[in-house]
């Protein structure tokens, strides 16, 4: 067990933002920078019974943000429009409630 914890640091020390930012690449003479939202997280746990019950689990999740451009020296951010509509979502769902509970708010 104190060997896949260990490799579990290890793989873990690598993540950051290293991982959130990828290698340049050269793409129709400019240079583009990948930018990602990178979540991860794990756990386990352990029942001190007779049967000494223990586990754990894992995941994570990249959402490819958009690149950074580097054209004649002029650097600029173009998103993954698909991606910032689909983080939008809880913005609008929690304006809309407000805007929601204003108006009933309003009316009594």
């Amino acid at each position: 067990m104190a060997d896949t914890f260990a490799s579990l640091i290890e793989a873990f020390k690598n993540m950051g933002v290293s991982k959130a930012y990828g290698a340049p690449v050269q793409v129709g003479g400019e240079e583009v920078i990948p930018v990602a939202l990178v979540s991860f997280g794990f756990g386990g746990g352990g029942e001190a019974g007779p049967d000494g019950a223990s586990g754990g689990g894992g995941g994570g999740m990249v959402l490819p943000l958009g690149v950074y451009r580097n054209v004649g020296g002029q650097v600029s951010f173009r998103p993954n429009t698909v991606m910032a509509l689909f983080c939008l979502v809880p913005v609008i769902s929690v304006v809309g409630a407000a805007v929601r509970k204003a108006i009933r708010a309003a009316k009594a």
